[in-house]
């Protein structure tokens, strides 16, 4: 199958998509279409009473009041109606629109909520941005203007071919010649724009990622002196999409209005022609002329319409197959696969055996085993990229293990409920994430069965409720995006607040002091030995100082655990652990560390 037919098959089925999301609004949409044919039917019909008027009555200069009078108020009450019904179904068809685009974007929304992690390291932001924003403003556009009027123009076209064979079947005819033509018109500006639009689009999400990265980096940029780079690397994405969009316009010049304006001549030269070659042979009436004269004007009005139409309802389509592309992801989040919601009573962790890898190729994880009995403590040390974080996420079950097996209360991880999971593990992370709202509202989330003085006790229990306290407005304390106006360690005493709050079994803490300033590290020491009493606690730690009192430590080198024990059987025993904890020091030089690596390397 070539890849143009592929193309078109994965175009139809978008479009087809599109139009499913429209049959909850069937009724609706049955109303809107009968105004449409009401309105239509009385615009067509204004021609022919100017046409009765002319041959009738002002050619023959026949002029009785009552019947000119009738004739006059008809097409005055025919116009009337025709702009209220219009503006009726045009009314609804775009509120039926504005309906199902905010469908549409609820649908986008929740799917990208429910995908893994997996999926999100492989796509950069900017470019999902631009598909829940851009892409679905461009389906927007296909039922608010292109649908509606596509709709109303084939309407308004059957009307107006009724009409021209009322009035003469033979030229009515002719006329149905320049159907094919005018299809063939649509149907060439749709190839040639394909390619040109999925390249625009692909563009534009690349400049939204390259936006994006630069924003969210923007004060590593300045310190590192990289706006010269970024400026040439956008610009470069800009004058792609630049060059697209010209393509597209050129297909625009030459393909929509300037066809469509040539055949409207011949159109018109055809009918003249006609009409000239008839009135050689017999008499043609005025009125005849002026009706079909009118009816190809209004004829090639929807027309023009509809090839203006096709630009947004190409941009639409394409927009369409990336949105149903991310409606289509299966990189979703580990879901429980056990027959019945466990529930995690103690908080016993183990690891059997597990390795893992991110891409399927290269094992960041290898048979790792270990054993976090209930309010015990485990420590992970190493260095950058020995797998402490890969093992946490596999704990979260933010992924799957590619082989081996994690219980919980010797019960296999993935038999519980995300919702479990979630509410008997608590995270704190390096860099706390705080959301837009207030100091309540980012320590509930939005849960109301949470009372306020249970927010206040748990902020409370980790030290965070003194400086709540003085704030201007204490709990209500607008927080900006990623709490920005707050210092790292208050970040950080609110993060564990949320946590706390819900009282959970089992703790996961990724180096929580390590952004913070050493008078507040005094309070979040505190608050984390408070935190981990009586709690099953996985600590990643890269101060070492930190975790002396772990009841197990794992020190792991490239995936695998090369050491473990307490604090002080490691220290005792001399190898990796005790050189990182020389290093930290100040007593051994990193040279030696690195020759250690080589050593465990070896011998594992």
């Amino acid at each position: 199958m070539n890849p143009t037919h592929k193309e078109n098959i994965s175009k139809k089925h978008a479009f087809q998509r599109l139009l499913a999301y429209m049959k909850p609004h069937w009724k609706h949409l049955s109303l809107a279409f009968i105004f449409l044919l009401m309105a239509t039917a009385a615009e067509v019909i204004g021609p022919i009473l100017i046409k009765i008027y002319i041959d009738d009555y002002l050619t023959p200069r026949i002029f009785d009041r009552n019947s000119l009078l009738l004739l006059g108020g008809g097409y005055l009450l025919l116009h009337f109606t025709a702009v209220g019904l219009n503006y009726y179904q045009l009314f609804s068809f775009q509120k039926i629109a504005q309906w199902i685009i905010r469908q549409i974007r609820i649908d986008v929304f929740a799917k990208v909520q429910k995908l893994g992690l997996s999926f999100f390291d492989q796509t950069p932001v900017g470019s999902l941005v631009s598909r829940i924003t851009n892409d679905t403003e461009a389906i927007k556009d296909l039922y608010v203007s292109v649908l509606s009027t596509f709709l109303q123009s084939i309407v308004f076209l059957i009307g107006i071919f009724i009409a021209m064979f009322y009035l003469d079947v033979q030229l009515a005819l002719f006329c149905l010649f320049l159907v094919p033509i005018i299809f063939s018109l649509m149907a060439g500006y749709r190839y040639f724009s394909s390619k040109v639009y999925h390249l625009s689009r692909e563009k534009l999400s690349q400049l939204n990622a390259k936006l994006n990265e630069s924003l969210q980096g923007m004060n590593m940029i300045q310190a590192l002196r990289q706006q010269k780079r970024l400026r040439a690397e956008f610009g470069k994405i800009n004058e792609e999409h630049n060059r697209a969009l010209i393509k597209n316009i050129k297909l625009n010049g030459l393909l929509l209005r300037p066809a469509t304006d040539l055949v409207y001549l011949l159109a018109i030269i055809l009918v003249m022609s006609f009409f000239g070659i008839k009135s050689m042979d017999s008499p043609i009436q005025i009125g005849v002329i002026y009706a079909f004269i009118t009816y190809l004007d209004r004829f090639f009005e929807p027309i023009n319409m509809m090839m203006m139409r096709l630009a947004q309802f190409q941009q639409a389509t394409v927009s369409a197959e990336r949105v149903f592309g991310l409606l289509d992801e299966k990189r979703y989040a580990p879901q429980s696969v056990g027959q019945e919601n466990q529930s995690i009573q103690n908080g016993k962790i183990e690891f059997k055996d597990v390795s893992f890898s991110y891409d399927g190729k290269t094992q960041v994880l290898k048979n790792i085993s270990f054993v976090a009995h209930p309010g015990e403590t485990v420590a992970l040390v190493g260095h950058t990229g020995s797998g402490k974080s890969s093992i946490t996420n596999l704990l979260m079950n933010f992924y799957q293990t590619s082989e081996g097996e994690i219980l919980i209360d010797d019960i296999p991880l993935a038999e519980f409920s995300q919702s479990e999971l979630r509410n008997k593990m608590g995270l704190v992370l390096q860099d706390p994430f705080l959301f837009v709202g207030d100091i309540k509202h980012n320590i509930h989330l939005g849960n109301e069965t949470i009372e306020e003085q249970e927010i206040i006790e748990a902020a409370t229990f980790v030290q965070a409720h003194e400086f709540i306290a003085k704030l201007p407005e204490g709990y209500n304390e607008p927080v900006g995006e990623r709490g920005a106006t707050f210092s790292s360690g208050q970040r950080q005493l609110l993060s564990f607040a949320r946590t706390m709050v819900k009282k959970p079994k089992i703790l996961v803490l990724d180096e929580a002091t390590a952004n913070v300033d050493t008078e507040t590290e005094e309070y979040i020491q505190e608050a984390l030995q408070k935190m981990r009493l009586g709690r099953t606690t996985i600590a990643i730690a890269h101060r070492l100082s930190t975790i002396q009192d772990a009841d197990l430590i794992l020190v792991l080198h490239r995936g695998e655990i090369v050491e473990r024990g307490t604090h002080q059987q490691l220290i005792e025993k001399k190898g990796l652990y005790y050189k990182m904890y020389l290093l930290q020091q100040g007593s051994v030089a990193s040279e030696e560390i690195t020759e250690l690596l080589g050593e465990a390397e070896i011998t594992s």
